[in-house]
């Protein structure tokens, strides 16, 4: 039984005549339940440390600052309370829609590391404070700017200014938020598509290696250099993240989504499970629904 009446889908301010919406709010306390909407958002926050954000099936307490980038209409978001205790919250919202980039304008060379932090950002993007220091001024006067125009070529700004950031992190697994993301490797790229098949089957390195003509040796230090993951630790990350969205949408067993998701043995998983996400799974399923509504 599918069980995904939880989550609130958020319907937003933003105008169709508008680029952006920005609020820029001043708080105590974070009281807006996990969601998700088909717009963009670009979310900072500062003096909320102990802030617990979620997003995806990556949950981290943040620091003082704080900056997301989130692309991705179907992935889960929240920043909760946790063990903040600050009276001086601030947190800038931005949400734009995913044509602001009319036309083939987002496919032109100027644009390309906007358009690639965009497609990281499906799964959620978290920049370092280096990249938050540098934007920090902008995102700051933008919600003042009177001048619309000056406003939106601001924002432009602030994000071509966070693509050119090397240092920022994905934060939800591939497999739970849904989006296919590939090597730029054609065969990397074959291999992985194998996996996202064939993961909840054995998978073996001398097949994966025969698929891209390579020895198991060299296929397996090729794949590192390319992902920055051991073949082993990206075949366990897609299998969980395929489990961790099984926990929070269907109503099955542990032990059944431990097999549905290519995982031979129930305690291994366990302890895979919490050495990943610092929870059991059960816990990971309670607490993903502590967060929820019904709508």
């Amino acid at each position: 039984m599918e069980d995904q009446n939880y989550i609130m889908r958020e319907i937003t301010p933003l105008s169709e005549r508008d680029c952006f919406y920005i609020a820029d709010r001043r708080k105590t306390e974070f009281t807006y339940p996990i969601h998700c909407h088909a717009e963009y958002e670009l979310n900072f926050t500062e003096h909320a440390s102990g802030v617990r954000r979620v997003v995806g099936d990556s949950a981290e307490i943040i620091g003082d600052y704080d900056l997301v980038l989130i692309t991705g209409k179907e992935l889960e978001h929240v920043w909760e309370q946790h063990e903040c205790h600050s009276a001086n919250i601030r947190e800038i919202t931005i949400q734009f829609s995913p044509d602001l980039f009319f036309g083939n304008l987002l496919h032109k060379n100027q644009f390309d590391s906007i358009r690639h932090m965009l497609q990281r950002a499906q799964c959620g993007l978290s920049f370092p404070m280096s990249a938050i220091i540098k934007v920090y001024n902008w995102l700051d006067k933008l919600a003042s700017e009177e001048q619309g125009f000056y406003a939106v070529m601001n924002f432009l700004r602030i994000l071509y200014e966070l693509s050119l950031c090397d240092d920022a992190r994905v934060l939800s697994s591939s497999s739970f938020a849904k989006i296919e993301t590939f090597s730029d490797s054609r065969r990397v790229q074959k291999v992985q598509r194998y996996i996202a098949d064939h993961y909840q089957e054995e998978i073996r390195l001398p097949d994966l290696a025969s698929l891209a003509g390579m020895t198991p040796v060299s296929f397996s230090r090729f794949f590192r250099l390319r992902t920055g993951k051991t073949l082993s630790d990206y075949i366990i990350d897609i299998r969980l993240g395929f489990a961790t969205r099984l926990l929070v949408d269907s109503q099955h067993t542990v032990a059944e989504i431990c097999y549905e998701c290519g995982f031979n043995n129930l305690s291994n998983f366990n302890r895979m499970f919490k050495r990943k996400k610092g929870c059991s799974p059960k816990e990971f399923r309670e607490n993903y629904r502590k967060k929820k509504i019904v709508i």
